[in-house]
């Protein structure tokens, strides 16, 4: 992928959370304030906004200013988790006008563990964590890289869609104890949201460079 397409990625989920935003509100009012799709949409519409603003070739940057505007725009926890990420990952693409896949999987180990350092949950908790970490358990495998990025979207739905089974310990969800149980967490399924675009836009990029 290159900066362009790099770029276009992290502009196309403002999109992306404006479609789901009732979805992910709908999945919040049953674990947390209902505001969860407003929240994703708020803060990747001005990443956004300040991107489409940029001339910018360093994949580094554009991850480093999308992290910047999301924590600035969103008040919530969401807002540390991913500029935590973000920051993380765009020290592994720094400078760099183009990516290759060895890149992308540095950049999303980067960000998931700046994620989770940040969250300071584990799978079964319930959290966005539970989209994100099978995706780092696979990128950390011994496979080729285009495999591993490919195969780590499907395991991130499995993730997502094994939250309707699990009993919330973290965050304002686990206030409901056994009531928590039986919903999709809605911050898993904004994760999902977020690394299957980015699966779309890889595609696309690959066809391009054929």
């Amino acid at each position: 992928m290159n900066a362009k397409e790099w770029k276009s990625f992290l502009i196309g989920l403002s999109d992306i959370m404006k479609e789901n935003r009732d979805y992910l509100c709908e999945l919040d009012r049953y674990l947390g304030d209902g505001d969860h799709g407003v929240t994703m949409a708020e803060g990747w519409t001005a990443v956004k906004e300040h991107l489409e603003e940029m001339e910018e070739t360093d994949c580094g940057k554009l991850s480093m200013k999308a992290g910047k505007i999301f924590l600035d725009t969103v008040g919530s926890s969401v807002g540390p988790l991913y500029a935590s990420g973000f920051l993380s990952g765009a020290r592994c693409i720094k400078e760099k006008e183009k990516l290759q896949n060895e890149d992308l999987v540095e950049f999303w180990e980067a960000f998931i563990e700046g994620v989770q350092d940040r969250g300071q949950a584990e799978i079964g908790d319930k959290t966005t964590l539970d989209t994100w970490l099978p995706i780092l358990g696979e990128l950390k495998k011994s496979k080729a890289p285009e495999t591993k990025l490919l195969n780590a979207n499907e395991l991130a739905e499995q993730g997502m869609q094994a939250t309707k089974d699990m009993v919330a310990v973290k965050g304002r969800a686990s206030r409901l104890g056994d009531r928590s149980l039986g919903y999709q967490d809605p911050g898993a399924t904004s994760a999902h949201l977020i690394y299957s675009s980015f699966i779309v836009h890889y595609k696309n990029s690959k066809i391009v460079q054929q």
